[in-house]
């Protein structure tokens, strides 16, 4: 397999591609399941076109809370099929699919109660581990283990005594989100899928009553192109009612919105080894090892308002303080918070009012002939949604193409990077070496791209200035930013700092004191003008202070329209 680079060129011949073929399958959507769909059905040798209206990843998939896991809360619910479903996919991922990407992460879970806690919690991650085994991709993952107060304490120091009697601690993964999401559709390219951000989906094309593909405007020129395809999958998560409006129909279920929000701290404001996981009224609330920083979250409450920009209001911050500081030695105060981020959750409409009980389980419908939607689920779970839905699109196709269509493979297909990342890794100092750069530089890098770490190497090796950290923040190299628009696909400042990187959430200045030199390299490599640079940055620094602002507000109705007072870079109509 060779890696394709998602770069400006690649982009207009991928639409070019889209507009003069008919396709096999057009997925609209690209987000994890998206990504992950035209995966499928690339390596199934089917033709395949990918359009996302945003950046990749730009809606759910990079606002997650950046965890692979099988789920302990739902075994309370006593969907088991779920739960084992998961951590099949969560081993697949570490062992095979994305070792450079997935890690495993371990969570110190403090019990109040006396022996009825502590034998029911056991109970729950024993049978958490034993199901992780029977999938046959629980190695490299731990088995839990019971703590005395005393050494729950050692391991998180942070923890107050009167806040636990003893403990459990046991295992799960963590993944970048949106790089994740990135990767699935760099290798679906690979694969020869047709990729383009920023193409956005205005309406079907229709033959009767039959779907037959879509009109597509491209949002950086404006014009508009007709794409031909035998099947089309939607998959837009939260905007999936949106999207089956366009057909004029609401199609057999339909998707409600979630708010989960998180914070981001510095690593020096909880002293911890290890992960938490405590319970709330409503849910779990996590505290998750992120490099040099911890993200705490989530909330889960329904939303209604702007899907594209959902806000963290002033009530949602103090919600996940007072439930974390219930723990604390040291309360964490609002100083102490460097970034926020707001995501949705697609969950199936139907079950019940509280969104915190809809289910997580995902569905698959093809109500319109030649448009299937897929909707729901977990991001843990993003390659078996696609299974099902590229599975329900060959129904439509066999007969159209006269031959049978193979099976799902991406069971069996790693990700670009990860071919040989274990050699890569254990060889990681002569790179080092070679690069000028130092070893911990060498491993994030690594844990970033794997294996194509050496194509951000060869951009330092032809200019040593690319060597240097990003300004305002040291843990990203300039060659990173130059790397996000050759070859990840990224068109505007917000896409490197938001998601290539995470300098948003991960600085105090929340990217504002990256954002020039960002943009400078970015126009270097997109040919922008001074006049479209100083735009990038006006913009960004418009989006953060808006944010900030919905921060304060005390109800999702103030904060939505503190953030609607910053405009995109790039208006969707």
């Amino acid at each position: 397999m060779t890696p394709v680079a998602l770069s400006p060129d690649q982009r207009e011949a991928a639409l070019r591609a889209m507009e003069s073929t008919e396709l096999d399958v057009l997925v609209v959507g690209g987000g994890v399941v998206g990504a992950g769909s035209a995966l499928d059905a690339a390596t199934r040798g089917l033709s395949v076109g990918l359009v996302e209206a945003r950046d990749f990843a730009s809606g759910t998939s990079s606002r997650s809370s950046k965890l692979i896991h099988g789920g302990l809360r739902y075994l309370e619910m006593l969907d088991f099929r779920l739960v084992a479903e998961a951590l099949q996919e969560r081993g697949l991922l570490i062992q095979r699919l994305a070792p450079h990407l997935v890690r495993p992460v371990p969570f110190v879970y403090p019990l109040r109660g006396r022996v009825w806690e502590r034998v029911y919690a056991g109970t729950g991650v024993a049978l958490y581990d034993t199901l992780g085994l029977l999938s046959g991709n629980a190695r490299g993952l731990p088995r839990h283990r019971h703590l005395t107060r005393r050494q729950a304490r050692r391991i998180v120091p942070s923890l107050r005594r009167d806040a636990l009697i003893g403990a459990l601690q046991y295992y799960d993964a963590q993944v970048d989100d949106a790089r994740h999401t990135l990767f699935v559709a760099r290798t679906a390219a690979a694969y020869g899928a047709h990729v383009a951000s920023r193409a956005r989906v205005t309406a079907f094309l229709r033959e009767g009553e039959r779907v037959c593909g879509a009109v597509v405007q491209d949002l950086e020129s404006g014009r508009s192109l007709s794409v031909r395809a035998r099947q089309v999958v939607n998959s837009t998560g939260v905007w999936t009612d949106d999207t089956q409006s366009l057909v004029g129909e609401r199609g057999q279920f339909h998707v409600r919105a979630s708010k989960g929000i998180h914070l981001v701290v510095p690593r020096d404001r909880i002293r911890s080894e290890s992960g938490l996981i405590l319970r709330t009224e409503t849910s779990v609330l996590f505290v998750i090892p992120w490099g040099r920083h911890w993200i705490i979250g989530t909330t889960d409450t329904d939303w209604a308002l702007d899907k594209a920009h959902p806000a963290a209001s002033a009530r949602d911050i103090d919600y996940l303080l007072e439930h974390v500081n219930a723990v604390l030695e040291t309360p964490l105060a609002r100083a102490d918070v460097q970034g926020v981020y707001a995501g949705l959750r697609p969950l199936l409409r139907g079950e019940t009012e509280a969104t915190s009980k809809l289910s997580r389980e995902h569905a698959v419908a093809h109500s319109v002939p030649g448009l299937v939607v897929v909707a729901g689920g977990k991001y843990t779970t993003y390659r078996v949604m696609a299974k099902d839905a590229v599975d329900e699109a060959v129904h439509g196709l066999e007969t159209a193409l006269d031959r049978r269509v193979p099976p799902s493979v991406t069971e069996h297909v790693p990700l670009l990077g990860a071919e040989g990342y274990d050699a890569v890794w254990n060889a990681r100092h002569r790179l080092a070496e070679r690069s000028g750069l130092h070893p911990a530089r060498i491993e994030h890098l690594l844990h970033r791209y794997g294996t194509l770490v050496e194509e951000v190497l060869a951009l330092v090796a032809d200019d040593r200035g690319l060597g240097e950290p990003l300004a305002g923040t040291e843990d990203y190299l300039r060659a990173e930013v130059v790397y996000a628009v050759t070859h990840e696909g990224a068109r505007h400042l917000d896409d490197v700092l938001t998601r290539r990187t995470r300098v948003s959430i991960e600085t105090f200045h929340r990217g504002t004191a990256s954002a020039r030199e960002t943009a400078e390299l970015m126009g270097r490599a997109l040919g922008w003008s001074e006049g479209q640079v100083r735009l990038e940055v006006e913009h960004y620094q418009q989006r953060v202070a808006a944010e900030r602002e919905s921060q304060e507000m005390p109800d999702d109705r103030t904060a939505d329209a503190a953030r609607l007072g910053a405009p995109d870079v790039v208006p969707l109509s």
